[in-house]
């Protein structure tokens, strides 16, 4: 059976949650990290019943279409995001996103705001926030990330993934993961480098002055105690101009805390959301 088109992208979407008996379901479009893909967020739905999350394989992950290699890739990923938002005939929605799908959220917040009813950002990969706030995290994010680069650039997309896990992953050696998922991860690390215009020079804009000091709607910024420094460079200099924001930091986390630490996670994000309602 051929796959529902959203954005002009094959998409497989997967649904969790039922909402409890009597109670009406929260709604969530939820997207995940860059190499993973929709059930990553089992974990995390499991822990929170009450929310009903719709989520997309992203491009070129899991069982959606593959990037052209041509056309912009971030771009490209949030009209399919946006599509499937647009699809779901459901009221406002609460948009979560991991990673590069956190960055994918909040462009599609500031593109589009109508049907949103919060934003959660966990580990917003959004690198040229840190790099216009100055300091030294944007460098050292740079320097951190050279094993990385050189495997790429002569095309040893294994090594590359290994050295790429060492700093994003979840804490153990690529050697030790699963042959299939070590392929996976493989096969799909240059849509890290495809998606750098964006996250690294903003080559779409987000932090154009005004936009995020004009987004309506409530934001929570989350991080793992043990991420990449950057990330809490990012998620400073986000604070400083959202006009309405939560942080909050998962202990013993590091990046992939839907993942490592999904219960955590879940109830974080669910008093963010109840205190909205309040």
């Amino acid at each position: 059976m051929a796959l529902p088109q959203y954005g002009g992208v094959p998409t497989h979407v997967r649904m969790f949650g039922a909402g409890q008996s009597g109670v009406e379901p929260l709604q969530a479009l939820a997207l995940h990290c860059a190499l993973a893909h929709s059930g990553a967020w089992a974990g995390f739905a499991g822990a929170w019943p009450r929310l009903t999350i719709t989520a997309p394989d992203m491009l070129g992950h899991g069982r959606s279409g593959d990037w052209d290699g041509v056309r912009d890739f971030h771009t490209l990923a949030t009209r399919q995001a946006m599509a499937v938002r647009a699809g779901l005939g459901v009221g406002p929605v609460h948009l979560i996103g991991h990673s590069s799908g956190a960055t994918i959220a909040l462009r599609m917040a500031l593109e589009e705001i109508e049907g949103i009813a919060s934003l959660t950002l966990i580990e917003p990969v959004l690198f040229a926030a840190a790099r216009s706030a100055g300091g030294p995290a944007f460098a050292a994010h740079t320097d951190q990330h050279s094993a990385y680069a050189t495997a790429l650039g002569v095309r040893d997309f294994p090594q590359a993934a290994a050295e790429f896990q060492k700093i994003w992953g979840l804490g153990r050696p690529f050697a030790a993961l699963p042959k299939a998922e070590r392929a996976y991860i493989a096969a799909r690390i240059g849509l890290i480098g495809a998606q750098q215009t964006t996250l690294a020079d903003d080559a779409a804009g987000l932090l154009v002055y005004g936009r995020l000091e004009g987004l309506g709607v409530p934001v929570l910024l989350l991080e793992g105690a043990q991420s990449p420094a950057i990330i809490g460079a990012i998620n400073t200099e986000l604070a400083r101009r959202l006009p309405q924001v939560t942080r909050a930091v998962v202990p013993g986390a590091g990046h992939m805390l839907p993942i490592t630490h999904p219960a955590e996670v879940a109830a974080i994000v669910s008093a963010f959301i109840a205190k909205i309602g309040d």
